[in-house]
Formats: C-alpha cells, sequence, structure tokens
C-alpha cells in the first residue's frame, strides 16, 4: 500500500504500490511512478515524466516534462533538471528535451541535469556537477562541467 502524506497535492492515479510520497510534494495528473519509490518532501512532478520502480528522489527536487527516470535510481537533495535549451517567459516549447536517467544511477546532491542528456547505467554524478552532455554506463563524473573521474565496478 502506498502512503500519501496528507500535506502534498497528487493528481495522478498512476503510483505504484508502496510507494512513499512526503509532504509538500506536487505530482500533476499524466505522471507515472513506479512501486516501491520515495519521494521526499518539497518535490514537484509535471505531468510528461516516467519514474520506475525503486526509486528515490531526495527533497527539493523538480522534475520537468520530458524527464524519464529508469529503475533502481538514486536522485539526491536539490538535484536540478532542465528541459528547454532556450527558455523565454511566456514562450512555451511546443516540445520540451527528453532526459533520460538510466537503471541503477545515483545523482548526488545539488547537481545539475541539462535538459536533453542521458545518464548511463550504474553511472554516478559527484555532489554538485554541472552534466551538460551524456554520461556513459558504469562511470563517475563530478565537477562544472562534469568530467570523468573512473570507471566504477
Amino acid at each position: 500500500m502506498s502512503t500519501i502524506h496528507k500535506l502534498s497535492d497528487i493528481q495522478s492515479a498512476k503510483i505504484g504500490k508502496n510507494t512513499n510520497v512526503w509532504q509538500f510534494c506536487v505530482i500533476l495528473p499524466d505522471t507515472e511512478i513506479g512501486d516501491n519509490c520515495n519521494i521526499c518532501s518539497h518535490c514537484f512532478i509535471e505531468n510528461d515524466v516516467k519514474i520506475g520502480n525503486n526509486v528515490t528522489v531526495k527533497c527539493g527536487v523538480y522534475l520537468w516534462d520530458g524527464i524519464e527516470i529508469e529503475d533502481d535510481v538514486f536522485v539526491g537533495p536539490n538535484v536540478t533538471f532542465t528541459n528547454d535549451k532556450y527558455p523565454r517567459s511566456k514562450q512555451y516549447s511546443e516540445e520540451f528535451q527528453k532526459t533520460v536517467i538510466k537503471k541503477g544511477a545515483s545523482i548526488g546532491a545539488g547537481a545539475t541535469i541539462l535538459g536533453g542528456v542521458t545518464v548511463g547505467e550504474k553511472a554516478m554524478i559527484g555532489a554538485g556537477s554541472v552534466v551538460t552532455k551524456d554520461i556513459p554506463s558504469g562511470e563517475l563524473w563530478v565537477g562544472n562541467p562534469a568530467k570523468f573521474v573512473r570507471k566504477i565496478e
């Protein structure tokens, strides 16, 4: 059974079993969230977002249209995602950039993930890093802009 905190605004009916959504979250109607996830407090999730199973989204994360998070992913506190390369006030893109976080990846606290990138399976992004391009599977990247550090077992 899922647990939805009474101080959250959950508009989606597509939330999996044993998923917890904590206080002060807003989840829009077309969002899909899998089983056994943990959506921590103060998160906002737009419509065109898909979240797999066993995903942790820590406090202060906003997931915009076009983001897909596969199974077993960890998204640290205050990670920032973008989905529009040239944002302007009151000018809306016909299509937003697609960002994919592959199975088993981990993103450290305060990292920024620019729109249109793919973070590979079991990749790790260091805290505070700025990801400007695709990250291969099984690699650790850190810094601004994020750079390859080493392979991960």
